[in-house]
């Protein structure tokens, strides 16, 4: 027994060993949260909240996205590791010890994610902590909700710039869009107690142009504490993906209802962009499902929109025929679709449940 744990020590790095210690300690809190929703509840906003803030304060002074920065540094990074491997090939130990090292990454990514984020996937679901009245939706109440989000675009539209015949122009940049999302974000903690407070900003991403091609318009970085937000896209998208992003910065897992605190937080801005945003990118949820239910009362609908705001959506239509079909699309959806499932989510198609959220909230709401 004293070879074996000499043997131990001597190949396996003591930071190594306690990282494959938490390894099992995070399989036992994952087990129990999958198990107990007021557990996942309870470690989300208390205990995970304490790791994102940690990561979230450790990463926000520093003006770029780490994360981007190390997935573009990997192929530099994997030259090294062989290089290195080959070098030390001839010391057993070392050799080793360092493999060992290199093994422990993924044990870590994994640590990181279920301390900071992971539980969050398993806890209550957001309607039944607001008490929505969430069920099965008709064409009717698809349209209902259209044209109230219509409405409420239709009064915003009055104080927004539009290039002529085309989208939108957003008074801020990036950094100035976050402050404004993180303002009010600031509004909404008193009246919604399961959103964590934190204090953040959103990093732009470099390869902005290449990430569209993904489609994928901001990501949480959970092993950074980063919300990540693709610069690439149209204006009047960008406060509505700043709220989503820094939603998961704040535990809201589910993509569902980050995208539906995304709404919340933008409906609660005092700035007209902010709000416009919110209102818009939840009403082509809403007028999408309402399309593929009844075109005749989607029609019905998109008649009485803003005709700035129609030019705005045909122009994003345009812009998008670039991005629509590429193979980055595709793998990116499909390694997206398969890590939410795994979460034990249904996959990519938990984005159009936020339809079903905005419903029962209007329903609610009378």
């Amino acid at each position: 027994m004293q070879k074996l744990k000499a043997k131990i020590k001597a190949n396996i790095p003591l930071a190594v060993r306690i990282i494959f210690l938490i390894t099992l300690l995070c399989i036992l809190i994952n087990i129990v949260a999958v198990m107990n929703k007021g557990f996942a509840d309870f470690f989300s906003r208390y205990v995970g909240m304490v790791f994102r803030g940690i990561l979230s304060y450790i990463t926000v002074f520093i003006p770029f996205s780490l994360a981007e920065s190390i997935l573009i540094m990997l192929p530099v990074i994997f030259i090294f590791l062989v290089v290195h491997t080959i070098r030390i090939s001839g010391d057993r130990v070392r050799s080793n010890r360092f493999m060992f090292s290199i093994m422990s990454v993924i044990p870590l990514l994994y640590c990181l994610m279920i301390l900071g984020f992971g539980t969050g996937y398993y806890g209550t679901t957001i309607d039944e902590k607001m008490r929505l009245d969430r069920k099965e939706v008709s064409a009717e109440e698809l349209y209902n909700t259209a044209v109230i989000l219509r409405d409420e675009i239709n009064a915003i539209a009055e104080e927004i710039d539009f290039a002529d015949y085309s989208f939108s122009i957003s008074p801020y940049n990036v950094r100035e869009t976050g402050d404004k999302v993180i303002q009010a974000y600031d509004k909404i903690y008193d009246k919604y107690s399961f959103i964590s407070p934190l204090y953040s900003r959103v990093k732009p991403v470099v390869l902005s142009e290449a990430m569209t091609y993904t489609h994928i318009s901001g990501v949480y970085s959970f092993f950074t504490g980063e919300a990540n937000i693709n610069t690439n896209f149209p204006d009047y998208t960008i406060p509505f993906t700043v709220a989503h992003e820094l939603a998961h910065q704040r535990g809201i897992a589910r993509e569902d209802e980050a995208n539906f605190v995304a709404f919340l937080v933008c409906k609660e801005s005092d700035d007209p962009y902010v709000r416009y945003s919110g209102y818009l990118n939840l009403y082509e949820y809403v007028s999408s499902a309402l399309y593929r239910a009844n075109q005749e009362l989607y029609v019905k609908a998109a008649t009485a929109l803003n005709i700035d705001v129609r030019y705005e959506l045909i122009a994003y239509s345009t812009f998008f025929d670039k991005y629509r079909d590429s193979v980055a699309s595709d793998i990116s959806g499909a390694v997206n679709d398969a890590y939410l499932k795994l979460q034990g989510t249904e996959g990519t198609r938990s984005y159009g449940l936020v339809v079903d959220l905005a419903v029962a909230y209007y329903r609610t709401e009378k």
